[in-house]
């Protein structure tokens, strides 16, 4: 039996997910579809037996999806996944434009499922959904704080440029109220800028 010395050591070790897999009836079909999303293509490869893998990674995305023939014994459509994005307004757009049947936005209200953006636009809450070929279902969710302890305050990151910008934006956003509050422009708002979006990543308290 393990002791707790032993625990502590297990829990220092990074366990980065990699891949995930979906399960698909036509592996050159799915291949087109995710290809279209404009997700990077990483491999296709066949081997003996009948078996091929293809991989594709989502843009900003450090998980990656493989499909393809003798990965798994799901059956086909019935994999679930979520996608996070900071602007899910604008994702959706870049989705409905490749062609992708994209379902109107809802969130999850009081009372339960309600259609159209949050209100607040709170994270966590606006929501879409779309599937593939197979039915394998994704759904979008809107996340621009992270919940307290999900995310390391020491390695803040942006996936993409359009992440750091609508951080940025956010940060901005924020900093007039922070203005308005001192009643003066503040000449060091590149630190508090600095401050927010870190805060803001982390899911710790933002700056006042």
């Amino acid at each position: 039996m393990a002791n707790s010395k032993d625990d502590a050591s297990v829990a220092k070790v990074d366990m980065k997910l990699e891949v995930i897999v979906i399960p698909v009836s036509d592996a050159d079909r799915a291949k087109q579809f995710y290809a279209r999303l404009a997700w990077r293509l990483d491999a296709d490869f066949a081997g003996a037996n009948d078996f091929r893998v293809i991989q594709f990674t989502p843009p900003g995305s450090g998980c990656s999806v493989q499909f393809g023939k003798t990965l798994t014994s799901a059956a086909p459509g019935s994999g679930k996944a979520f996608l996070v994005v900071s602007d899910i307004v604008a994702a959706r757009d870049k989705l409905v434009a490749t062609g992708a049947q994209v379902s109107e936005f809802f969130y999850i209200g009081a009372q339960g499922r309600v259609s159209g953006l949050d209100p607040e636009r709170r994270t966590y809450s606006s929501r879409a959904t779309f599937s593939d070929p197979d039915g394998n279902s994704w759904l979008l969710q809107e996340v621009t704080t992270r919940l307290p302890g999900r995310v390391d305050p020491g390695a803040t990151s942006f996936g993409s440029a359009s992440d750091l910008a609508n951080a940025m934006r956010r940060a901005s956003a924020a900093h007039g109220e922070h203005e308005k509050r001192i009643g003066k422009a503040d000449p060091n708002w590149p630190d508090w800028y600095a401050e927010y979006m870190v805060a803001e990543q982390a899911g710790t308290e933002l700056p006042k």
